[in-house]
C-alpha cells in the first residue's frame, strides 16, 4: 500500500473518530458553560451534531436558581436548536439563528432574594455566546409557556402565558436596513388564568448597549371576574361580569420610555344588592353602588362599552449586565401602577353621586318622553278608527236612503 493512500485512510479515521466523539465533547462543553453561571446553574441531557447543516441541537436544557427558594427552575426547554442562518449567509454574513420548542420560563418577582427569580444576576449575553460561537440574527420560540409569579405583589397574584409564539428577526442587521429599529418581532400567547389573548407587535434595536424599541401590545377579552383578587385589593370592588381588553403602545429611545395603557371594558357589571355566600362591608357595598353609577355615566350606551387612556413614561438610566432586568422592571412597575389608577375612580363621591343623579333624571326624561310619545301615538290611533266608523256609518245611511227611495 502506497504511503499517500495510508496518510488519506489515517485522516479519514480519525475524522470518523472525532465525528464520533465530538457529542460528546459538545456535551461535557455546554454543561461545563452551564454549571458557572453564579447564583444559576444549568444542565442538558444530550447533544445532536449535523454538520453538513453547521447545525446542533440540545437536548432537555435546565437552569435553575442557586439556594432559591423557587421549586420551578427558572428556564426548560425539551429541544432546542442552534445553526447557521444559511440566508444571511449568501449575503456575506456568517450569523446564527436559534430555535427553542416548547421552552417555559418561570419568573417570580419578591423582595426576598431568596424568593425571587428573574435572572438580573447573570448576563445571559455572555452564555449565549458561549453556547453559540457566531452572533445570533434570528431567535424564535414555539409553544411556550411563561409564569410571572406574584406579579402583583399586593395581592400576591401572577400572570400566566400559555401557548408561546415569538419571532425575532435581523438582530444583527445583516439586512443593512437603514431604520432606527431595524429588528421586527411578534409574539402570541393565551392568558389562561385571565381568559384572553395576548398579542405583540415591535421593532427594536439591540445593536445598543440600551435597546431602543416600540411596541403595540394588546390583551384581549379578559373575564372582569377572574381579575376580582387584583381588583378587590386595589379598589375594594367585585366584578359580576364583562370583559376587558387592554391596548398599549410604548417606545423607548436612549432610555426614555414613553406611552399609554388603555383599558376597553365591555359588558361591565360592578354592583349587586346582595352576593351569595359573601358578606360585604358597608363600605365595599357603597363602593360598588358609586362605581356602578359612574360606570353607567361613562358608559357608552350604543356599545356598552367603557375606555380610559392612561399615560406611561419611565427611564432606564442604566446599562450593562443588568439592563434587561432593570428594564422588565420599570414596565412592570409602569403597568401595575396604570392598573392601580385605572380602577382608583377619580370622580370624587360628591361628583359621582352628582353624576349619577344627573343620569338617573336623564334616564326619567327618556322614559317620560316615550310614554309622552306611546300616549300620542295611541290618541292618534284612536281618532283614526273612530274617523273610519265615521265614514262607514255615513256609507250605510246613504245605502239605506238609496232602498227607500
Amino acid at each position: 500500500m502506497k504511503r499517500s493512500v495510508k496518510i488519506i485512510i489515517g485522516v479519514v479515521v480519525l475524522l470518523v473518530i472525532a465525528r464520533l466523539l465530538l457529542p460528546y465533547i459538545v456535551l461535557r462543553y455546554v454543561n461545563k458553560v452551564l454549571a458557572d453561571m453564579g447564583d444559576y446553574t444549568g444542565h442538558i441531557e444530550d447533544v445532536d451534531i449535523w454538520l453538513i447543516r453547521g447545525a446542533y441541537q440540545i437536548d432537555n436544557l435546565n437552569i435553575r436558581k442557586i439556594n432559591g427558594k423557587v421549586k420551578e427552575p427558572f428556564l426548560s426547554i425539551p429541544k432546542t436548536e442552534l445553526s447557521v442562518q444559511w440566508n444571511a449567509l449568501f449575503k456575506g454574513k456568517l450569523v446564527g439563528e436559534v430555535e427553542a420548542y416548547a421552552p417555559e420560563l418561570n419568573f417570580s418577582f419578591s423582595e426576598d432574594e431568596n424568593a425571587s427569580q428573574t435572572g438580573k444576576e447573570v448576563d445571559w449575553t455572555d452564555v449565549v455566546r458561549d453556547l453559540m460561537p457566531i452572533e445570533i440574527n434570528r431567535f424564535a420560540a414555539y409553544n411556550g409557556n411563561i409564569e410571572l409569579v406574584n406579579l402583583f405583589s399586593a395581592t400576591n397574584t401572577g400572570l400566566t402565558l400559555k401557548n408561546l409564539d415569538m419571532e425575532i428577526r435581523n438582530i444583527r442587521n445583516v439586512d443593512d436596513n437603514n431604520a432606527r429599529l431595524p429588528s421586527p418581532v411578534t409574539a402570541t400567547a393565551d392568558v389562561p388564568g385571565w381568559g384572553g389573548t395576548l398579542s405583540v407587535n415591535a421593532d427594536m434595536n439591540l445593536l445598543k448597549p440600551l435597546p431602543d424599541f416600540k411596541y403595540n401590545l394588546k390583551l384581549d377579552n379578559l373575564q372582569l371576574i377572574k381579575l376580582n383578587k387584583i381588583v378587590r385589593s386595589y379598589a375594594n370592588l367585585d366584578f359580576e361580569a364583562g370583559t376587558v381588553s387592554v391596548l398599549s403602545e410604548m417606545a423607548m429611545y436612549d432610555g426614555k420610555m414613553q406611552g399609554y395603557f388603555k383599558p376597553l371594558t365591555k359588558n361591565m357589571k360592578i354592583f349587586k344588592l346582595k352576593e351569595p355566600g359573601e358578606n360585604r362591608t358597608v363600605g365595599r357595598f357603597f363602593t360598588e353602588l358609586l362605581a356602578e353609577g359612574a360606570s353607567e355615566v361613562l358608559e357608552n350606551q350604543k356599545k356598552d362599552q367603557i375606555a380610559t387612556r392612561i399615560p406611561i413614561s419611565g427611564t432606564v438610566k442604566s446599562a450593562g449586565t443588568e439592563t434587561w432586568p432593570i428594564l422588565i422592571g420599570v414596565l412592570q412597575n409602569a403597568y401595575v401602577e396604570a392598573f392601580r389608577k385605572e380602577f382608583d375612580y377619580t370622580l370624587s363621591v360628591k361628583e359621582t353621586i352628582q353624576n349619577y343623579r344627573e343620569a338617573r333624571k336623564e334616564k326619567r326624561e327618556e322614559r317620560k318622553a316615550e310614554r309622552k310619545d306611546r300616549r300620542a301615538e295611541r290618541k292618534e290611533a284612536r281618532q283614526k278608527r273612530w274617523e273610519e266608523r265615521k265614514k262607514e256609518r255615513e256609507k250605510r245611511r246613504k245605502e239605506g236612503k238609496g232602498l227607500f227611495n
